[in-house]
């Protein structure tokens, strides 16, 4: 199921040359419950690529959202991304459950929760 939601982030920077993964201002991560090392789709609004990584956290408050490692090939800096966080839950788990939803404005910062 759904878990988390970064809805419409801007990608502020791309390095090819980086071991893999996505940083995302730990603002944003805490704010819908993404961990540190946690596996996230990334769907790409603006040219339609979809990836799978891992999100690290960036500085607190710095609307840094970098695309690091080989998925630089397929997301550019400025472009509009939703970054998706899944989890299991057990059928009681699930009636129950609500994903966390961040909607971040263009410097990504929080502008609204789900």
């Amino acid at each position: 199921m759904l878990k988390a939601k970064i809805h419409r982030a801007t990608v502020t920077e791309t390095k090819i040359d980086y071991p893999g993964s996505i940083a995302i201002d730990s603002k944003l991560m805490d704010a819908v419950g993404i961990l540190p090392y946690e596996a996230v789709l990334i769907a790409d609004v603006t040219n339609g690529a979809r990836l799978e990584t891992y999100a690290v956290p960036a500085e607190a408050g710095s609307g840094k959202i970098e695309v690091l490692g080989a998925a630089a090939h397929l997301i550019n800096q400025g472009d509009i991304i939703i970054i998706i966080n899944f989890a299991q839950f057990t059928p009681e788990e699930a009636k129950g459950h609500k994903p966390k939803v961040v909607v971040p404005d263009e410097k990504n910062q929080i502008k609204k929760i789900l």
